[in-house]
């Protein structure tokens, strides 16, 4: 289930940059910026409502770094709808995908925020120079 989960939000992921950037075009970066996290907002408590079996009352007892997972949206959101703007969606993408990659691997390497740590062995560091590799023979103009 993992897999399908990743591969759903990979997908959306590059959709919905696509998407916002090309509202972005239209009303403007900010603008869409908040009507992206609005809406995601809004659908989030409806979600919560229905499906949440949480509690707000925990928020005290959790390390407060982990609060500015949402602060992180709007950076998120923003730089993507640059970077498909200032490069093609695929490049862009790629290009995210890669940065992706290499921050997991150190959260992994680490243990940072909490995470399990993983061993980097050499095999990984290929992977990341292919992938790397396939970004800039996909820039190449031939």
């Amino acid at each position: 289930m993992g897999f399908l989960f990743a591969i759903l939000a990979g997908a959306a992921m590059s959709v919905q940059g696509v998407m916002n950037t090309r509202l972005s075009e239209k009303i403007g970066l900010y603008e869409s910026n908040v009507w992206v996290q609005g809406t995601a907002f809004a659908l989030s408590l409806l979600a919560m409502w229905l499906l949440g079996r949480g509690s707000f009352r925990l928020l005290g007892e959790t390390p407060k770094v982990y609060l500015l997972g949402g602060a992180l949206g709007l950076i998120i959101t923003i730089t993507v709808m640059l970077a498909i703007g200032n490069l093609s969606p695929t490049l862009a993408i790629s290009t995210i995908l890669i940065a992706q990659l290499l921050v997991a691997a150190l959260i992994d390497a680490f243990g940072w925020l909490g995470a399990e740590k993983a061993a980097f062995h050499w095999n990984k560091y290929v992977g990341i120079l292919l992938m790397t590799g396939g970004v800039v023979l996909f820039k190449l103009k031939l």
